[in-house]
């Protein structure tokens, strides 16, 4: 005879089967069931201090682990604090479970107090909304996993009513095989071939895709058999190793870097867009090219609905498997009179490192001090754009960010949450001094659970992205400027290390303090607000 479980272990034990060991949220008494039988799934519930928070460590987990995030919130304000981060979610291709607590149905009919439609909030930033029943909860799991792994990944999300989660029904598993992994065939494919192998000047532009098929390796091999030089989008920054001689970084958000890449790119005889996904670009990347006039091959998880860029040939399909399938391919000698060599030195004097103080030398310094294998993450703001240029990426996912929403706040959540799924990596994260304080709470987070987490702020009083909008378009300064906090004190404050730099060996000192320290570091770096003139 079957042993009866109550429906929340069903949701977890599908949760517990898809790789998750870690869920980030805030209790409330609609959603005790769930946290307990996530717990006894073997899935460790973080306690965090907001859900939005609590998301974005989610997404840092799953970076970490290939994973689903999951996040917890109950009815009402703590579901509807989730909503930015579930929006960030959907547009940056994160697959993130979102279990909410709700009233039952029944109860709902005549109490009103903190009730409200969760699944009408969130139908238009999820690939899907469920609400959990109890004969039908191992499908809706089972469906979760599935539809938030599928095609461009994303969040989904399940609302859970109280008596449901504990109601007791006897498990029949029912498990849909993921999809096989496929590439092109036939006349299409002959000619993406015949293509490749003519073609002098070709280019990639890498995305999203290869990580979530995890082709980076067959990416590489690719590109170096042809000599084929590599763009990537942010988030794809590191599919190809930032040091190797065909890497030409990332690309997106920087005028300066578009510069010297978009000529590039429009000189190119065929383009292959490799699992690029064009929410992470900015306008001046919108048709770029003319598929009529230059051979464009796109390959994606998803048809071409965002009408970003056209391609001459479109192949939804995996990346990997169709690379392979195109390597039949002549090899051709490509970029032979030195393009790729020089755009990389111009790209260099763009970006130097050899600033005496400000935001370059802050990364450039960091960079050389912690270990190729160490993840980052930035938050919005100036910064990022610099730092998704200087930093160097040795490995996919090197960098986490928020490239499509551009969410604030994030940077703190990201590193914590990677810095649970693998304690044994250096995380650091780069936060402006505004994005910082809208989570400086988490701090409390970090310290409760010991993890030496380092924590830079570039701190300039500023918003200064938009400060250098506001100048550039010779408006008044309003709106941007606050005051001057002492960082160091907060990170102090709340259990950590804390310390304030204004010069390279201050940092370098401070760095090398915090690798060895036994909880968190915070370093305030004070910058000058306009340090970025020119550099971004």
């Amino acid at each position: 005879m079957t042993k009866e479980m109550r429906a929340a272990d069903l949701v977890a034990q599908r949760l517990y089967e898809a790789g998750c060991r870690h869920a980030f949220g805030m209790p409330g008494g609609e959603v005790l069931t769930i946290i307990d039988a996530l717990e006894q799934a073997g899935i460790e519930f973080v306690l965090c201090k907001h859900e939005n928070a609590a998301g974005f460590m989610a997404e840092g987990a799953h970076h970490v682990t290939g994973a689903p995030g999951i996040l917890v919130a109950t009815v009402g304000p703590g579901a509807m604090n989730g909503v930015n981060v579930v929006a960030n979610a959907h547009q940056d291709r994160v697959p993130l479970i979102v279990l909410t607590g709700c009233v039952d149905a029944d109860e709902a009919l005549t109490y009103t107090h903190q009730v409200l439609d969760h699944r009408a909030v969130f139908d238009e930033i999820t690939k899907a909304t469920f609400t959990l029943t109890a004969q039908g909860a191992d499908i809706i799991a089972d469906k979760a996993v599935g539809i938030a792994r599928e095609g461009r990944e994303g969040p989904v999300h399940i609302d859970v009513p109280i008596s449901v989660a504990d109601e007791n029904v006897s498990p029949q598993l029912r498990r849909r095989p993921p999809a096989s992994v496929t590439a092109p065939i036939g006349p299409d494919l002959q000619l993406a071939q015949d293509w490749l192998g003519a073609a002098e000047r070709p280019v990639i532009i890498a995305g999203l895709d290869v990580l979530k098929d995890g082709s980076a390796p067959v990416l590489q091999a690719f590109a170096e058999a042809r000599g084929i030089p590599v763009v990537t989008s942010y988030k794809a920054k590191g599919v190809l190793p930032e040091t190797h001689e065909l890497s030409l970084g990332g690309a997106g958000l920087s005028p300066l870097a578009d510069k010297h890449l978009l000529p590039f790119v429009q000189s190119a005889d065929l383009i292959l867009c490799v699992g690029y996904d064009p929410i992470e670009m900015r306008p001046g990347w919108r048709e770029i090219w003319d598929p009529s006039q230059t051979r464009v091959i796109d390959i994606a998880a998803v048809p071409n609905d965002h009408y970003m860029h056209q391609a001459t040939l479109n192949f939804v399909a995996d990346t990997g498997a169709t690379l392979v399938a195109l390597d039949a391919a002549h090899t051709p000698v490509t970029w032979d009179g030195g393009e790729v060599a020089a755009l990389k030195l111009a790209l260099s004097a763009a970006f130097t490192l050899d600033d005496v103080w400000g935001p370059g030398a802050v990364i450039d310094v960091c960079n050389r001090m912690l270990p190729d294998d160490a993840i980052a993450t930035a938050d919005s703001g100036a910064h990022r754009i610099l730092l998704s240029q200087m930093w160097t990426c040795h490995h996919p996912k090197g960098l986490l960010q928020s490239s499509a929403l551009c969410t604030m706040g994030c940077a703190v959540p990201l590193a914590m949450g990677a810095k649970y799924a693998d304690p044994s990596r250096t995380v650091v994260s780069f936060s402006g001094d505004a994005g910082f304080l809208m989570v400086a709470g988490e701090l409390s987070t970090a310290a409760e659970h010991g993890h030496n987490t380092i924590f830079v702020v570039f701190v300039d009083a500023s918003l200064a992205l938009i400060e250098l909008k506001q100048r550039g378009r010779q408006m008044a300064n309003r709106g941007v400027d606050f005051g001057r906090h002492d960082f160091a004190a907060i990170g102090e404050a709340f259990g950590g290390h804390g310390h304030t730099v204004t010069n390279r060996a201050e940092l370098e000192a401070a760095l090398t303090a915090a690798q060895q320290a036994d909880t968190f570091t915070v370093i305030a770096a004070v910058i000058d607000r306009q340090g970025y003139d020119g550099r971004i």
